[in-house]
């Protein structure tokens, strides 16, 4: 075992693309065949209708998760002012177009040794990769290198994530089909793309954020939100790929690894809303009028006097006010 082979990470983790890496024959007149890597445990599966489902538990999770990345995004379209709302919005259509991909995936809706596998799994890497890198492009939205919800925000957002889901994409196919110099042995360039380089963007998106919410706020309680929604992300990967088989016994195979990560990247990913919502407000002259508000105690309803200009200031000058950066503009309509 070596670097970038995935024998560890797959005999113990029932993760979808481990049975199309590994040792491989030659299929007649159809290229290779993966024998895969298959885990010591995994969730068993249930018979309904004639159709065999897996991953049950995985699947009601992937369910919920499509629920409340619906509500959440209608949330952040509600708060029309709101920095970064785009750009956010951007991230949660990705995330729930990951989560339905996986749930055809990781049920057998596509079934493991059928032809369109391999394609359906490169896509699913492809997705997971394109969320990452969004998310790391959204972790710059806050420090106003360019204004965003322009075309040009949204566009590099854009292109690097349809970017990073190519690379991933491609790689996977490539790796899955042994064509070019890869193959399901050969699969240092997939592991790299999909576990060094997601990593990588994830840990800047976090580091840029505790840099934000450090150097700007005043109010460090945002610090709360993303040490929980690393925590979650974390606690979920080791579960995964470290007591997957050890829970999936101990459970008489009714749940495994696979289940307690998809939970906990859902966890992730509602800590990523609420902090976004902690730190930000929108300009509520769109909603009681244009007459201004006394300012309130509760930071959900908070409403500043404001200038001439419309704008918040701080006491330094800047636009960084209270425990809020930010998030007011002058009542432009390319928010709306």
């Amino acid at each position: 075992m070596g670097f970038g082979d995935f024998d560890f990470l797959c005999q113990g983790a029932p993760v979808p693309l481990c049975s199309l890496v590994g040792p491989y024959t030659t299929g007649e007149g159809s290229g290779i065949v993966a024998n895969g890597i298959t885990p010591s445990c995994y969730a068993r599966s249930i018979d309904v209708a004639n159709t065999v489902i897996f991953q049950i538990g995985t699947a009601f999770i992937n369910i919920a998760a499509l629920a409340m990345t619906a509500q959440m995004a209608f949330n952040i379209k509600s708060k029309y002012t709101a920095v970064g709302r785009k750009e956010l919005i951007s991230f949660f259509y990705l995330y729930a177009a990951l989560t339905v991909i996986s749930l055809c995936v990781d049920c057998g809706v596509v079934p493991p040794a059928s032809s369109p596998y391999p394609y359906f799994v490169s896509v699913q890497n492809g997705l997971t990769s394109a969320t990452c890198w969004c998310l790391m492009v959204n972790g710059f939205v806050g420090f106003q290198l360019y204004e965003d919800g322009t075309r040009l925000s949204l566009w590099i957002l854009r292109l690097i994530s349809a970017g990073a889901f190519v690379l991933s994409f491609v790689m996977s196919l490539l790796t899955f089909q042994s064509w070019g110099s890869l193959s399901p042995t050969n699969t240092t360039a997939l592991f790299v793309v999909l576990y060094i380089l997601n990593a990588v963007v994830l840990i800047i998106y976090v580091v840029s954020q505790i840099l934000l919410v450090v150097g700007t706020l005043q109010d460090l309680w945002p610090l709360g939100d993303i040490g929980m929604g690393v925590f979650c992300f974390v606690v979920g990967q080791i579960l995964l790929y470290v007591f997957s088989n050890r829970m999936c016994e101990g459970m008489n195979h009714y749940l495994d690894g696979l289940f307690f990560a998809t939970l906990c990247n859902l966890f992730g990913v509602m800590l990523i809303y609420k902090y976004w919502f902690s730190i930000t407000r929108e300009d509520l002259e769109f909603s009681v009028g244009a007459k201004p508000v006394a300012p309130l105690s509760n930071p959900w309803d908070a409403k500043e006097y404001y200038d001439d200009d419309r704008r918040p200031y701080g006491n330094d000058g800047s636009e960084y006010t209270g425990s809020f950066y930010a998030l007011n503009r002058n009542s432009s309509m390319h928010h709306i």
